[in-house]
């Protein structure tokens, strides 16, 4: 049977009996007045002198009890317990035979802690004490309690013992960890405890200790710990542990295997902690690795100064000036040309840290306004390091390059399996690195392999994230792309971005004006090489009249029909455009409803036969039609009505309808695919006045977020859905 630890205040009942003098006497109060770590406070009764209270005034310390005993005589008490004390014996009564066996190990527990730190705060002969650290742990294996102290007890005496003793050998490190083994296998070891751990990865990395004891320790952390803030020991000691897995002579390949058991053996891992731990251990040892560099540059406080609190904001020295290079997109084509020559490594050390500033005047005052005003640069623009001028290169110590490389590798790891993308691209979208690590060379060439997998991953909530997190800030899609400083391929992991995040992204149009005035001298340069991506952008933008300047309107033009490919497309576009103005042209019906069954192809036949720009109204109802459909309906300037009831049109197609068709009144979703992905875009459409969401895969929750954000939306139906 299994005991709780008795706690303060649960003893509610007290026999006492005196060395010549017997007392039967119930209280019917608690008389634990607390417990201490070393002390048992009995009730204040004797046949002497009994106080006011019914109190004892003084303790009985688990030193002076010698002996804990359930009362077996005939006739005796029932349920009590006899304390033998040197000044007689104390009864204790319980209520139920439970209570009185809870009371029992209770009391034993504690008196055999006291005697176990008596003994080990003393060693003098440390095979006694490992036989002693043996029978510690096998009492708390064995006891009936169950409470955490039962086994976090014995792991804070071995801890302080190893803190004092700083004198022993290799041998009796590893007698030690190996007799604590067992209670490590459902415990966090101490921080104490954690600190002596990390010291025997780094001292005997090779250790088969570290192979058979730590290896189960550390998954336990990696599948319980749910914030390393609270306990950063147990950080740096899974740091160290991966960090001696990788000095065994297989070296990453044992690394890869403790990740792959830590993942399991199917598609889904079933610990949602792993991943979170592991990328926390991986940021924190890469931190660790610049660290010498970080301080150098602000005078900002150590990780260790921070734990200890030993620095405080006010003793830091003024910030070394930090000069900052914005380069302009004009200006790609000639930095293309460039030979190497000129190329001049600036080598930072751990004394000073300067990122070259070279300011150039351009024409286009239109591309550099956002650049020229007071506000503070964000990441990427204190990182624009231009090839005109200069190159940065970090040098690490042989032992910060080996930490680097191989928890980077991790991170590559990480990235390959399909579960975990998508929380892994979450955790990394806010570019959790310092600015030395984006930009040293080697550490975004090799983090490269982990956007990349970002940017092949078909899933939106995967590549969405090489944006950045909010608006005024830069992701890893400006990181990597030509003028940033990971840009070393001359576009082409920047063009497999575009490629993706167009084909996902509702906002098409302000991501294509965001390129437009942030990157449109790198995308008319890949479409000048041939990229079918950049040759479709630069049609888009001139589709959507995202481009104002007719200078840079021709500039595109001449781009487009400089390559086979370019041309085609060009004059696909201007047969659509020609089209369009037919379409658009004043004319023709203001209502219109499709055959049921007509399909996408039916529909595209119909508009380009003819002018539509007084369509209003136009049912789709009970047709075959999908969301492909949604670029042609984009193009009807007057259409205020759109019946689309149980149709194929799913959320991609209501993307793309919320940013063209802002003026779209009534809109009957009925018996759509439509979930809550896409339903949230409506809520740009603030002219929506009546909303049929029957029988889809609407939330409460989106429901009441389209509500707060659509004031002219009166009719709604909402019927069989989570929001009904």
């Amino acid at each position: 049977m299994r005991y709780k630890l008795l706690q303060e205040g649960d003893i509610q009942v007290c026999v006492i009996r005196h060395p010549r003098t017997f007392l039967s006497k119930i209280l019917t109060s608690k008389f634990l007045r607390r417990w201490e770590p070393h002390h048992l406070t009995l009730a204040d009764n004797s046949v002497a002198s009994a106080t006011p209270t019914g109190y004892m005034e003084n303790s009985i310390s688990y030193s002076a009890i010698e002996d804990v005993q359930l009362l077996s005589w005939e006739n005796a008490p029932k349920y009590c317990l006899q304390l033998t004390i040197p000044g007689g014996t104390v009864l204790l009564q319980a209520a139920n035979s439970y209570l009185r066996d809870q009371w029992f190990h209770s009391l034993q527990w504690k008196k055999k802690i006291y005697k176990y730190k008596k003994v080990l705060s003393n060693p003098s002969r440390w095979e006694v004490v490992l036989k002693e650290i043996r029978t510690l742990v096998d009492m708390a294996l064995t006891s009936p309690l169950q409470d955490d102290s039962i086994h976090q007890a014995p792991l804070e005496i071995v801890s302080k013992l190893l803190s004092e003793n700083n004198n022993l050998t290799t041998q009796d490190h590893e007698s030690i960890i190996v007799a604590i083994a067992p209670l490590l296998e459902n415990n966090h070891p101490p921080p104490d405890l954690c600190e002596f751990f990390c010291k025997h990865c780094r001292e005997r990395p090779r250790s088969m200790v570290v192979i058979e004891v730590f290896t189960p320790v550390v998954q336990r952390i990696l599948k319980h710990n749910m914030d390393f803030g609270k306990c950063p020991r147990l950080r740096l000691f899974t740091q160290e542990y991966i960090l001696s897995l990788n000095e065994l002579n297989a070296g990453m390949e044992v690394v890869k295997k403790f990740i792959h058991s830590m993942h399991g053996p199917t598609g889904q891992c079933p610990h949602p902690r792993v991943l979170p731990n592991l990328v926390a251990v991986c940021l924190a040892a890469i931190y660790s690795c610049y660290e010498e560099f970080i301080n150098s540059r602000d005078n900002s406080p150590s990780l260790k100064e921070i734990r200890n609190g030993c620095q405080q904001q006010c003793d830091r020295k003024p910030n070394l000036p930090l000069r900052l290079l914005h380069t302009s997109p004009d200006l790609v084509s000639q930095e293309a040309t460039l030979t190497e020559s000129r190329l001049k490594p600036v080598i930072v050390t751990s004394n000073e840290i300067h990122v070259e500033v070279e300011r150039n005047n351009t024409t286009n005052q239109k591309m550099t306004a956002s650049v020229g005003n007071d506000s503070e640069p964000n990441l990427i623009d204190c990182l624009m390091v231009s090839p005109t001028c200069s190159t940065m290169s970090i040098e690490l110590s042989a032992q910060a390059d080996r930490i680097l490389g191989c928890y980077v590798e991790i991170l590559k790891m990480l990235s390959d399996y399909d579960d975990w993308r998508p929380a892994l691209a979450s955790l990394l979208q806010p570019i959790p690195f310092p600015k030395e690590a984006l930009a040293h060379e080697k550490f975004t060439k090799e983090l490269k392999y982990v956007i990349q997998r970002f940017a092949e991953d078909p899933r939106q909530e995967v590549h969405s994230c090489l944006l950045s997190v909010r608006a005024g800030k830069d992701g890893w899609f400006q990181l990597y792309s030509p003028g940033g400083v990971a840009c070393d391929d001359d576009g082409e992991l920047f063009a497999s971005m575009v490629h993706i995040l167009m084909g996902s992204c509702y906002k098409t149009k302000k991501f294509l004006l965001s390129l437009a005035e942030n990157k449109l001298g790198p995308c008319m340069l890949l479409a000048l090489r041939g990229n079918q991506t950049m040759v479709e952008i630069l049609c888009l933008m001139l589709e959507y009249n995202i481009i104002d300047n007719n200078d840079t309107q021709l500039q595109i033009i001449s781009t487009l029909e400089s390559t086979d490919v370019g041309k085609r497309m060009y004059e696909q576009l201007c047969e659509r455009q020609r089209e369009l103005k037919e379409l658009q042209r004043k004319g023709g019906p203001t209502r219109l409803t499709l055959p049921s069954k007509s399909t996408d192809a039916d529909l595209a036949r119909l508009l380009s036969s003819g002018s539509f720009g007084n369509l209003e109204n136009l049912s789709l109802a009970f047709t075959n039609v999908t969301s492909a459909c949604a670029e042609h309906l984009i193009k009807l300037p007057s259409l205020k009505q759109l019946n689309l009831w149980s149709t194929q049109f799913g959320d991609a197609g209501l993307r793309l309808l919320s940013e063209h068709l802002t003026m779209l009144q009534v809109l009957n979703l009925c018996e759509t695919p439509v979930t809550d992905a896409g339903l949230l875009a409506l809520s740009s459409m603030k002219s929506l006045c009546s909303l049929n969401m029957n029988s889809t895969k609407l939330s409460a929750d989106t429901y009441e977020d389209l509500k707060a954000k659509l004031p002219n939306l009166k009719e709604v139906d909402v019927r069989y859905t989570e929001a009904w």
